[in-house]
């Protein structure tokens, strides 16, 4: 629970947003605690959609125009919440901003939020919001088949004066993450703010439509994480005409021959301003792409001592995963397209409905925690088959030993697929 000196100094700085906002991380900490600096309590902040997910889960393959037997299960989610509770479990406490209602459904989430120790500062509440409400039907082998989604509260109440009121709590960020369930005006007045303040920003797709609203934000982008169906979109609305087709995957394509197929998006996407573009393939794992060898450094995401649970994710994970890849190149200048391939980890798949989200956010805590491009792509794969081991769209419970061993296979098997010039 926040203390009362926290809201009043919270309340105190959304007065003073007529200011300019300075990447004064030093006086932001010292204000925030009431004169006192906690090491390393920067908070990565996470824009986007709560949602209550309901998951139909048949029991035997369904039919049409007829009920199936099954279960259903109500889950908390939402992209930016799954990738905000991730982060969390991994060690370090997210600032999410987000828009719920006051029904059930919102009931439902604030109180595993406060539950989880987390703030709900940044969280409009308020009794005219209908809370985002997703339906996810589900196939027999855990894959969505179908789903029916009321998330119009995101785009009504998540705006750019609502963002506005929590820029320093942007400014003061290690990075922030906004997912594409936000409308264009407001994904552009956060990737502004967090511009003014060299704040890397992440950008996630959510869904092949919803992808497309990157167009108004890429320059401003650090890092985006999209499936191939996402990549295709994005490229499409960043070249203004639909110039990339969809994928064709053939049942033997390599990893070579795949990602010749996305090399062209990907560059596309590089060249527009996006520094590491994150392609998630599934069970075939994460392409890793970047102008020359990405770097936290070139890309703004610098090194952040690590704390708390953080510091032990940093060590556990240094031990297992030794940086031991090659010294990075200048991205902004470098004409090559460098990929490389990190496999999937075999898995008793239970649903695969939180896998990208924890993902994702294996990732952010990683970068928190101060570890590399590299290490932190390992453990987001991790991550994710520990999510599509559980029943909800993120565990219980992260165990950082499993974590640092999953990591530590995948690092292990990662391999450079491309290193070439692009011109």
């Amino acid at each position: 629970m926040e203390s009362s000196v926290q809201r009043r100094v919270e309340a105190i700085s959304r007065h003073l947003l007529s200011l300019p906002c300075e990447p004064n991380f030093f006086l932001h900490q010292v204000l925030l605690n009431g004169g006192k600096v906690k090491n390393g309590d920067a908070e990565a902040v996470i824009i986007g959609g709560m949602v209550l997910d309901i998951h139909a889960i048949p029991s035997v393959p369904a039919n049409p125009r007829t009920t199936t037997p099954g279960k259903v299960r109500y889950v908390l989610g939402g992209v930016a919440r799954n990738v905000a509770e991730c982060v969390s479990k991994l060690g370090t406490k997210p600032f999410m901003i987000s828009a719920v209602g006051l029904d059930m459904a919102g009931k439902l989430l604030l109180e595993h939020w406060e539950s989880a120790g987390l703030s709900t500062e940044g969280i409009r509440k308020q009794q005219d919001i209908g809370t985002p409400v997703v339906c996810n039907v589900l196939d027999i082998d855990g894959e969505l088949a179908a789903a029916v989604a009321s998330v119009e509260a995101i785009e009504k109440f998540l705006t750019p004066e609502w963002i506005q009121q929590f820029k320093y709590s942007i400014c003061s960020a290690p990075i922030l993450m906004v997912d594409a369930n936000l409308i264009p005006p407001a994904l552009e007045a956060s990737c502004q703010i967090a511009a003014k303040s060299s704040v890397p920003v992440w950008f996630e797709p959510v869904s092949v439509a919803k992808s497309r609203r990157v167009a108004s934000v890429a320059k401003y982008v650090t890092v985006a994480s999209p499936n191939e169906d996402e990549l295709i979109a994005m490229a499409n609305a960043l070249s203004c005409a639909n110039v990339f087709p969809p994928i064709e995957r053939g049942n033997k394509d390599s990893k070579e021959s795949l990602l010749q197929k996305l090399k062209p998006a990907i560059w596309l996407l590089l060249e527009k301003g996006i520094r590491i573009v994150v392609v998630t393939l599934g069970s075939d794992g994460v392409f890793l792409c970047s102008k020359g060898e990405p770097s936290f450094m070139n890309t703004g995401l610098e090194r952040l001592k690590p704390y708390g649970s953080c510091e032990q994710l940093y060590k556990i994970v240094t031990s297992s995963c030794p940086p031991h890849w090659g010294g990075a190149t200048d991205s902004e200048k470098d004409s090559n397209l460098y990929a490389v391939h990190f496999p999937a980890l075999p898995a008793s798949v239970v649903r695969l409905t939180g896998a990208g989200d924890c993902l994702v956010g294996g990732m952010l805590a990683s970068i928190c925690a101060g570890l590399n491009v590299m290490q932190s792509v390992a453990v987001g794969i991790a991550a994710a088959k520990a999510a599509v081991e559980a029943e909800t769209n993120v565990p219980a419970a992260f165990s950082l030993a499993s974590i640092a061993d999953d990591a530590r296979s995948v690092y292990s098997a990662a391999k450079v697929v491309f290193n070439q010039s692009m011109l």
